[in-house]
């Protein structure tokens, strides 16, 4: 019965989830006035990325080292 209980409530959090969370709409590129030539902002304000992707590669080629060095190992018994 417990188990049950578990799957019923685990099943029931990951269903409400995307209804309780709910993004809101992005801001208008400029301001809210109208687009007109030659002064349309970047979509999302021109947030920087660059420190993020840094981030990810760092980690990405951090794990690429340890998963060759793992695998790559001479066995002691050879």
């Amino acid at each position: 019965m417990k188990e049950k209980l578990k799957v019923l409530l685990v099943s029931l959090f990951l269903i409400s989830t995307p209804i309780l969370i709910l993004a809101q709409t992005p801001p208008h590129p400029n301001g809210g006035n109208a687009p007109t030539p030659g002064n349309n902002g970047p979509v999302g304000g021109g947030a920087p990325i660059d420190s993020g992707s840094e981030l990810l590669l760092t980690a990405m080629a951090y794990g690429a080292y340890k998963f060759y060095h793992i695998h790559t190992k001479v066995s002691i018994t050879d």
